[in-house]
């Protein structure tokens, strides 16, 4: 079954990538129009998939991803047709130049081919994929989670119906609906006719993917995201960005996990958090010195245990923090974040520059929240991942990220001598 998948995803992508931007253009208008049309269906079977992970036990973070409702369809729909608004990379010529041979050289954009997608509970990437791929004359081969198979099956279904709709191969886009794990290990092995893996879920999906792939891949999306806040942070601004930091959506890899605090104002910083981040029903995981300034409440408090700094909380959890000094808030980063999103909140700009410049994370934010490291936030329309590597991609990985190039010599009967 998967060396057909391949192979008829091969063969599609030699169709897309001969189509002009206006007609991959009007295909993502009519995948949007189509979600819009196909709304109630499309719930319904989300219902069913949210209804079989309760019964699984499946805990709130991973319900909220996987729950779409209208307005976040019509959120969806709207990036979609974003993307067709955005300028088509592929055919655009990078640089170039004539060399003292009489050959000219450039260099111009072309489809990588063929992208793989292993992902968890997140419906939304589906489209996400299938519109940045379509954009870029990609095809995909996609195999979402057993959370979402009603949900993907159905997301599937509407984006072959507009393939169809103007007469291109449905094989573009693939959605592998058996959840048997191990068809996962042997699409790591599809190097025929898969170009790129994108895993998109925990550490044991990325760790999988790198151990046991023959395909390249791109790593990311695990985000434990810090900010800092400076001794001459403006209070009252800071602790607003936290908040929405933490708790605007805090299931996203890009949510504030990790607070750290400069000990020169933890004192009356702390008690101030504490009263702002409680509305919200956060639970502050605090170290020791932390700890006397936040166990009076009125926010949840416990002691922070090993391996907490370390992990992704996806919910209303946040762990706080005290340092002494912004290099030991670098050095903190260094040993327990992920290289995805990391702030300072200062209103010392050469404390700024420092952080920006000792902090080697793929986003680095001034007086901003991490919550901003997204595709659509960036202009991108979409994102196919958050990449945390540093080859080929690295942050929201957009239209650009999905290309490649070639080379192309323009020469007048020339000959090398």
């Amino acid at each position: 079954m998967l060396e057909e998948i391949g192979r008829t995803a091969r063969q599609a992508s030699y169709v897309l990538a001969q189509l002009s931007s206006t007609e991959k253009n009007q295909v993502l208008l009519t995948i949007a129009d189509l979600l819009e049309k196909n709304a109630h269906e499309i719930l319904n079977e989300n219902q069913k998939d949210l209804d079989n992970a309760r019964q699984s036990g499946i805990n709130d973070a991973i319900l909220d991803r996987l729950r779409l409702t209208i307005d976040r369809l019509a959120v969806i729909a709207h990036d979609v047709r974003q993307v067709s608004k955005l300028v088509d990379p592929i055919g655009q010529i990078i640089d170039g130049g004539l060399l003292n041979s009489g050959l000219r050289l450039e260099r111009r954009r072309t489809p990588l081919g063929v992208i793989g997608v292993i992902y968890e509970a997140r419906p939304n990437v589906t489209i996400d994929i299938a519109a940045l791929c379509l954009k870029t004359g990609n095809a995909a081969i996609m195999r979402g989670g057993k959370e979402t198979t009603f949900t993907n099956q159905m997301l599937g279904h509407v984006i072959q119906l507009a393939l169809k709709e103007h007469k291109l191969p449905a094989e573009a886009i693939q959605i592998i609906n058996n959840t048997d794990r191990a068809l996962v290990t042997k699409m790591l092995k599809l190097d025929r006719y898969i170009d790129m893996i994108i895993p998109r879920g925990g550490e044991a999906l990325h760790k999988l993917c790198k151990q046991e792939s023959t395909i390249p891949v791109i790593t990311g999306g695990i985000g434990v995201c810090h900010t800092f806040v400076d001794q001459s942070a403006n209070i009252d601004k800071a602790l607003a960005i936290i908040e929405n930091a933490k708790t605007q959506r805090p299931s996203t890899c890009n949510t504030l996990e990790t607070l750290l605090v400069h000990r020169a104002i933890a004192d009356t910083f702390l008690p101030q958090l504490s009263a702002r981040i409680a509305q919200k029903g956060v639970t502050l995981h605090a170290d020791k010195a932390s700890f006397c300034f936040l166990e009076k409440g009125p926010a949840n408090v416990v002691p922070i245990q090993q391996g907490d700094f370390d992990d992704e909380w996806l919910s209303l959890d946040l762990n706080v923090a005290i340092v002494g000094n912004i290099d030991e808030a670098i050095a903190h980063i260094r040993l327990h974040g992920s290289q995805h999103s990391d702030a300072i909140l200062t209103q010392e700009m050469k404390n700024a520059d420092y952080f920006i410049n000792h902090v080697d994370s793929a986003v680095v934010y001034i007086n901003a929240s991490t919550r901003f490291t997204d595709g659509a936030q960036f202009g991108l329309g979409s994102e196919v991942a958050v990449s945390t590597q540093k080859l080929h991609a690295r942050g929201p990985m957009g239209l650009e990220a999905l290309t490649t190039y070639k080379w192309i010599g323009y020469g007048n009967d020339l000959i090398r001598r």
